[in-house]
């Protein structure tokens, strides 16, 4: 049996049982006059996550060529099915299709956090992999600002300083912090626990919770993540945004970072390593890491609560040209996909396109290697690199490992997440090595490694 219906190799006549489905239709971008029943097909494994064609089946036209894409897994052993493409949080080494053929090529789509899936950040992990879409910028398809629509929405102007000072008066905090996802691997709470015993912090989520909003329309969490007009207006009087990643890796970059920006308070950010690159001008956010300590931190704050001019400097990347970083800009303007934009695709066409593209080079160079006798080489595998996720181990929010005490629910869950995601990425590429082809044997790799690993230690 291979995939979740069991069809077996050539069960059916090639493409027969997607020339139905797919509407036969040609877009814009190329010539290319082949009939569905001769396209490469692209299968979508984590296809319930991706509604984004109407039916099961769809025929894609790309600048090089056009495919077949499908979320029916019965296409998973098809002799013209190239490529697989995973949804990097729903992909676990336990459940892949196995054994992994010679003839296809494996795709991973992930956009959201590492802590979502840490295989993913060990090599083993990554390079089961031959093309990625991430967030990091060394990735195929790189999904690095999939949070800022554009330039224009750093361009939002600010609430007027005396506004920020009245609300100041009215009792509220310098700093806001508003975060309902607890635990996890970048230990954000703990840090802002410390910090809280220097400067005032409103905390208006579930993590350290001391003051409510103002309405129960406010508290309605879809009324935070629909950027409600109402919402804004109420965060966008707070000086400083307090903007921790739930986890830390290079581009890692979330709504975390860009809204606050968007709304001119200052970001008191923990996250991506690498994000000046990314930062309007030499002077829009405040790094956490820059300071030796919470209490470095909150002194600086307070200073730049006490004084207007010196706060003001780090919305100036708001004024007409403050925005001089040609990286940002750049990346911006040739990125091919678009945010909340209709006229350009969304990335997850793109990379479909990406892939589209690539398989069709790869069938006509391999075609071109067969006529030639061996000749012409055969198309050498593409294999996704470690940069391309690559993120470090979790390490905690405030103080060393040494200082979280035993039992500590934060190091029981994440690092042994960590470790236990490599251990997992071993036995998978073994597995495929060994061509097995019967999932239930992943546990007794698993167990074969935990056994090296104690012979080792």
């Amino acid at each position: 049996p291979c995939g979740a219906e069991g069809w077996a190799q050539d069960a059916v006549p090639p493409g027969a049982a997607f020339v139905a489905a797919a509407a036969s239709y040609r877009g814009p971008g190329n010539n290319d006059t082949r009939s569905n029943k001769a396209l490469p097909i692209l299968l979508w494994w984590s296809g319930s996550l991706f509604p984004h064609f109407p039916g099961d089946t769809e025929r894609i036209d790309c600048p090089r060529g056009s495919c077949l894409v499908t979320r029916s897994r019965r296409a998973a052993r098809h002799r013209r099915t190239k490529a697989l493409i995973f949804y990097g949080t729903d992909f676990r080494a336990y459940e892949a299709p196995l054994p992994r053929l010679s003839h296809q090529t494996w795709a991973l789509f992930h956009e959201e956090s590492p802590m979502n899936n840490y295989l993913l950040s060990h090599p083993p992990g990554i390079q089961l992999f031959n093309y990625t879409a991430t967030f990091r910028r060394e990735s195929d398809y790189p999904l690095t600002l999939q949070w800022l629509p554009g330039v224009g929405y750093l361009r939002r102007p600010a609430v007027p300083l005396p506004e920020k000072d009245a609300w100041r008066r009215r009792g509220y905090a310098p700093v806001l912090y508003m975060q309902s996802h607890c635990d996890v691997p970048s230990d954000r709470d703990r840090y802002v626990r410390e910090l809280m015993k220097y400067i005032q912090v409103d905390s208006y989520g579930k993590c350290l919770h001391n003051r409510e909003l103002p309405s129960e329309r406010l508290r309605d969490t879809s009324t935070a993540t629909t950027e409600d007009s109402e919402f804004m207006t109420f965060i966008a009087r707070y000086k400083f945004h307090l903007a921790l990643e739930n986890a830390v890796c290079d581009d890692y970059m979330t709504e975390k970072l860009w809204r606050p920006m968007h709304l001119g308070a200052v970001p008191v950010y923990r996250g991506s390593p690498a994000v000046r690159d990314w930062m309007p001008n030499n002077l829009s956010i405040i790094l956490i890491d820059d300071f030796d300590s919470p209490h470095e931190l909150a002194k600086y704050l307070d200073f730049l609560d006490k004084n207007g001019e010196e706060y003001m400097k780090y919305l100036e990347y708001k004024n007409l040209g403050g925005i001089k970083n040609q990286f940002l800009l750049e990346s911006l303007a040739k990125r091919e996909w678009g945010v909340n934009d209709m006229t350009l695709p969304n990335y997850l066409n793109g990379f479909e396109c990406f892939i589209c593209d690539r398989e069709n080079t790869r069938v006509k160079e391999e075609q071109e290697h067969k006529k030639s006798h061996g000749k012409i080489p055969a198309p050498r595998p593409h294999i996704a690199q470690f940069k391309h996720m690559g993120c470090p181990m979790p390490t905690p929010g405030f103080g060393s490992i040494g200082d979280v005490p035993g039992g500590d629910s934060w190091k029981e869950m994440w690092l042994q997440d960590y470790w236990q995601s490599l251990d997992q990425g071993e036995a998978l590429t073994a597995m495929i090595h060994r061509n097995e082809s019967h999932q239930g044997r992943f546990w007794d790799y698993m167990h074969e490694i935990f056994l090296k690993r104690m012979r080792q230690h």
